[in-house]
């Protein structure tokens, strides 16, 4: 691309020439506040030093009360304005354009150059000679298909191949590392998984289908069943996604909604006859702009960065839309198309987009909001959530049961009113530990009067606004039943259930589903998971106590110093527990003798507990 950069201050338009390219407007501090491109530049920057009443929209008239003088950069050709003002506008983000999230930040899926590749996610492109997909601006969706092809393929997550990991355990990986499977069958795995990713579900299928009946030919019925349900799991994926009868040709599907502050975006992505992906993105600045210059500033700015396909299908045309049309053909090196949804078809599509960009429009308003505030209204509290307990239960097997109860006030860790609780109740009973720990901790709150310990200073006396179990049903019905057995009415309980994020509440059968992107839903899952953290936390401690008492003090040859030795080598306790002997030995002062001896104890303690 051609270009003249004049960097001289200009405060007038009658110095500019009557050329096409970007003019770089700045403020009295020297920040650039505004980035515009035109084919005569004199004439489309002569249009802001009009009469204030003479000016086309407000924002035009605060971006001029902050002017200050402008740069401009000489092109070639209008074209080459479009696509540098684009470039320029997503660098320097000026206060008044409107300003998309810079695609950079966004996931990509990665599959990575090894001899067995992992799938993973990315924020960072590298030239390593890794597969490289995206960009993803939904990274809850690029963590589901990842873990779907996982499961479905039985793909490696580990960074170290290392031995049998509890993924090959629960039928949820071919461990590759101790030669479960050929790497000629790990990368046709790796193939399809690629194949998935183009959006080419019919090739799979078909190679799927004549493998099913190779392996059932051959009599290798359980290869036959595991194929067959890889099969059947994609069907149904692809039910759910069938949308588009155009098979041949890749499409973007872009819906908008917008309030005076921001717009949502939708882009429905179609390869090959299939929703390939849904992104969600977020534009601000858009005060004073129509839907049409809103549309034409996104379609700029998204697909410098983005993936282009064969059609983009929009509601209505572009501003400098043969323009546009011409830059995109370019870049991608074959035509590309700008189409107006006019059909039934397009138009079903269209209105799908547009009814997501609402919903994400409405998630992005509420995250400007209070999460107490949202959570109250959606969990109908009786009054704000400002204090709410939480609570976990952490055991293996039984073995060193513990709970934790985690409190948060005004939507931060009040870390002082933590509890710990070393549970009664044989194990393993999730649901009973939960019992027994809501009774200890309720009770302190219903006896108070009659506690000779009474502190009303003390967190056990302080009524929560929220009680929320880490669970579905089965642990939030414990709770329930404590709550009556106690006498508790006036405090507000639910629980939250992993793995779909479902909210429970006492009395209703079905769950609340709370939108993905609410200050609601990321304040219980940070409740949450803290809770979890801290049981995690203190069971680790009481299994490392014990385990240093009856298993390191009782190994012939292990001292203080070579025990201190083997605790400064690796990371944790439980780091030495799962550690092989060409680990061990590589402890300063630990033989390979020692190291077999040791690893033996372990096992055969691994064995009886």
């Amino acid at each position: 691309m051609g270009v003249l950069i004049i960097s001289m201050k200009i405060t007038d338009p009658e110095e500019l020439p009557q050329k096409p390219g970007v003019y770089i407007m700045h403020n009295s501090d020297d920040a650039i506040i505004y980035v515009g491109k035109a084919k005569k530049l004199k004439n489309r920057v002569r249009s802001y030093f009009r009469s204030e009443d003479k000016l086309d929209r407000p924002k035009t008239v605060v971006l001029m009360s902050h002017f200050s003088y402008l740069e401009y950069i000489l092109t070639n050709t209008e074209k080459e304005a479009l696509i540098l003002e684009a470039n320029l506008i997503k660098k320097y983000k000026p206060h008044y354009n409107i300003s998309l999230k810079d695609g950079k930040q966004y996931p990509y899926i990665k599959i990575t150059n090894e001899d067995f590749p992992r799938i993973l996610i990315t924020r960072k492109l590298k030239n390593d000679k890794s597969s490289y997909y995206g960009p993803y601006t939904d990274v809850t969706n690029a963590r589901l298909f990842i873990d779907f092809v996982n499961k479905n393929f039985k793909l490696r997550t580990c960074k170290h191949m290392d031995g049998p990991c509890l993924n090959y355990q629960i039928n949820q990986c071919s461990a590759p590392c101790s030669n479960k499977i050929s790497l000629e069958d790990y990368n046709s795995n790796i193939r399809r998984a690629k194949l998935l990713l183009g959006g080419k579900y019919k090739t799979i299928l078909k190679q799927l289908e004549k493998e099913m009946k190779e392996f059932s030919k051959n009599l290798e019925f359980e290869k036959a069943a595991i194929t067959r349900d890889q099969i059947e799991t994609i069907k149904i994926t692809l039910e759910q996604q069938e949308i588009q009868p155009n098979k041949q040709v890749n499409q973007d599907v872009i819906g908008i909604d917008h309030n005076d502050e921001r717009a949502a975006v939708v882009i429905l992505s179609i390869r090959h006859g299939k929703t390939n992906k849904k992104d969600d993105l977020i534009l601000n600045g858009i005060n004073g702009f129509n839907n049409q210059e809103i549309l034409t500033e996104f379609v700029k700015q998204y697909y410098t960065t983005a993936p282009v396909p064969d059609e983009i299908i929009l509601e209505n045309n572009l501003i400098d839309e043969s323009i546009i049309e011409e830059w995109l053909s370019e870049k991608q090196g074959h035509k590309i198309k700008i189409k107006v949804a006019e059909d039934g078809h397009y138009l079903t599509l269209i209105n799908i987009a547009k009814k997501n960009a609402h919903i994400s429009l409405t998630e992005d308003t509420k995250e400007q909001e209070n999460p107490m505030l949202t959570l109250e209204q959606y969990l109908n509290l009786p009054r704000l959530p400002y204090h709410i307990e939480a609570f976990d239960i952490s055991n293996i097997s039984g073995i060193h049961a513990v709970a934790s109860m985690v409190v948060f006030e005004n939507g931060k860790p009040a870390k002082k009113m933590y509890r710990k609780f070393k549970m009664n109740t044989p194990g393993p009973n999730d649901f009973a530990m939960m019992k027994e720990v809501v009774t200890r901790r309720y009770s302190h709150l219903v006896e108070k009067e009659e506690d000779k310990k009474y502190n009303p200073n003390d967190s056990l006396y302080i009524k929560p606004d929220l009680v929320l179990i880490d669970g579905g049903k089965g642990q939030l019905g414990m709770a329930v039943e404590v709550f009556k057995e106690l006498g508790i009415t006036d405090v507000p309980l639910a629980g939250l259930a992993k793995k779909f994020e479902e909210v429970y509440v006492p009395g209703k059968s079905e769950p609340i589903i709370l939108p993905r992107k609410s200050t609601a839903l990321h304040l219980l899952q940070y409740v949450r998971d803290e809770s979890h953290r801290f049981a995690i936390t203190f069971h680790r401690n009481l299994r490392s106590k014990a385990f240093t008492k009856s298993i390191l003090d009782e190994i012939p040859g292990v001292g203080k110093k070579r025990k201190q030795a083997l605790l400064n080598h690796f990371e944790n306790l439980d780091e030495i527990y799962n550690a092989n002997i060409k680990e061990l030995s590589e402890v300063e002062g630990i033989s390979k003798n020692l190291a077999k001896k040791i690893y033996e104890i372990i096992q055969e303690d691994k064995k009886s507990s």
